[in-house]
């Protein structure tokens, strides 16, 4: 397999370079003033009473999911994942016993009019997050048409039109709730310049209505929805539907909770599994067909894996999973309860991802590679002693000049921000010109992530990454790497300023 994806040439990253590859996290995020303006604007459209106790209702419903959760044990969980055709009948494997939605948690109008108020924001920063993450590692992928597997009120398809927001022309949304279907077109209404959106009740209703060319999506994304479907085999049964669905890359979204990691956890190891089986299959075939076919055969992890090997982290006792922090709406401040305290103007949304793309890992040098680190001890060798003179004329000069005062043209209050006039075509042109001077992480197995908080102790950092014990990616470990300040002054400043969920070159 690995003479179908051959070695790149090398490429030699300065350190700035370097930390802008790594970068993929975001500090705080806002949510756009248009999707801010949307909500406000339904929820004052429907005067609800008794919102808050309708929002606390809700939250309770989803820890009733956690409940359910518990109770698949992971001894079925392990044989259906290892081989899902050896405990049901291959005539039955595609059909759905229980449908979705079977969980007790049933999105009516107050359900899905305090899921607007109190989770759409924090669910559309989650999602946001990651499509972001897959722009910067799959910079030549610009989906056309996409599938939104469990839509709800449209926090997927807001992240994607803010991503993505020239090439998208067609989007399947798959709802089976009526209510959010009704919601999602009431927020989207006033919005202009939107592709062709198309409402589903299912899987099978989909694939009922559309052509064969169509149903081949070139991303399809399930977010916050495999949770709430009780039935590990129906998980796995929807999740390989929307694997064939799949022209190139497949996006699931989960909390951030054990049990949200554990279902990103069996899904991806389902689907890797599947695909090293057809794999295996094709190099057996002797026809020049079948050898055509192998070279686009196989699947990988985009993000945010750096490997396709057994997750490292699974016999640790701890999870894998990453924190959007976000600035809260005037909707979530005015109906989230806090516990005797003031409401914070942010909260953290925890969420569990995977990125799958087809084909196979591309054989990338790793970003180390050829790059040589002088130590700190090096470094103050090498200095010019005239640069370290103070010109003290110079700076006298500068204390004179009289600075005008200049007001910070950033505001971080969101109410401000709701009531500002926006260009919308500046801030497309603004976007465009910040990715350009952005660089890219390949998609390699040199590249570690960033899991948990990095430590910061005095002179040195300490980082739990996830790595690619291979340079073909097949395997990897979970390790803790100590960077210090006197050995490798340039990785030391790049490690103090990586944040959770951040690459980290090899």
């Amino acid at each position: 397999m690995a003479a179908l994806v051959p070695e790149t040439a090398q490429r030699i990253f300065t350190p700035e370079a370097l930390r802008s590859a790594a970068k993929q996290s975001e500090r705080c995020h806002i949510v756009p003033v248009r999707l801010r303006r949307a909500i406000k604007k339904f929820l004052r459209e429907q005067e609800e009473p008794h919102m808050k106790r309708k929002v606390l209702r809700l939250s309770e419903s989803f820890c009733e999911i956690k409940d359910v959760n518990l109770l698949l044990t992971a001894s079925t969980s392990r044989e259906l994942v290892e081989d899902p055709l050896k405990s049901m009948e291959r005539s039955k494997r595609w059909k759905i016993k229980s449908a979705y939605g079977d969980i007790g948690l049933k999105y009516r109008d107050d359900e899905t009019v305090a899921y607007v108020a109190s989770r759409m924001p924090a669910v559309y920063s989650a999602c946001y997050r990651v499509l972001s993450e897959v722009r910067r590692r799959l910079p030549g992928f610009s989906p056309a048409g996409v599938l939104d597997f469990g839509s709800g009120t449209g926090s997927a398809l807001w992240a994607l039109r803010e991503v993505w927001p020239r090439t998208l022309e067609r989007i399947n949304l798959v709802e089976p709730s009526k209510s959010m279907q009704r919601v999602s077109q009431s927020l989207i209404q006033d919005q202009k310049n939107l592709p062709l959106i198309h409402s589903y009740d299912s899987i099978q209703a989909l694939t009922q209505n559309i052509s064969k060319s169509e149903r081949e999506h070139d991303l399809v994304i399930a977010s916050y929805v495999l949770g709430e479907i009780p039935s590990l085999k129906d998980r796995i049964t929807i999740v390989r539907q929307l694997w064939d669905l799949t022209q190139d890359v497949l996006v699931l979204v989960e909390p951030g909770t054990p049990q949200g990691s554990n279902i990103i956890s069996q899904m991806r190891s389902h689907i890797l599994w599947m695909e090293k089986r057809r794999s295996r299959k094709n190099e057996d075939a002797s026809d020049e067909v079948s050898k055509d076919k192998m070279a686009l055969s196989g699947a990988y992890i985009v993000a945010p894996c750096p490997h396709d090997g057994p997750c490292p982290l699974e016999k640790t006792g701890k999870y894998c999973h990453f924190v959007q922090r976000l600035q809260r709406t005037t909707s979530q401040r005015a109906y989230k309860r806090s516990k005797g305290e003031p409401l914070r103007g942010f909260e953290d949304e925890k969420f569990c991802f995977v990125a799958f793309k087809r084909g196979q890992r591309p054989r990338e040098p790793w970003p180390l590679d050829g790059m040589k680190f002088d130590t700190l001890k090096e470094q103050h060798a090498k200095r010019n002693p005239e640069d370290l003179e103070i010109d003290f004329e110079d700076q006298f000069q500068l204390e004179d000049e009289d600075i005008p005062y200049q007001e910070d043209p950033v505001s971080y209050d969101s109410d401000v921000i709701e009531t500002a006039a926006i260009d919308d075509d500046n801030e497309e042109e603004e976007e465009e010109e910040e990715d350009e001077e952005t660089t890219n992480a390949d998609l390699g197995s040199g590249w570690g992530r960033i899991i948990f908080t990095p430590v910061r102790r005095g002179k040195q950092v300490a980082m739990d990454v996830c790595r690619a014990t291979n340079r073909e990616g097949s395997e990897g470990s979970f390790d803790r790497v100590v960077i210090t300040q006197s050995k490798n002054p340039t990785l030391h400043r790049q490690a103090r300023r990586s944040l959770w969920g951040d690459l980290w070159p090899f």
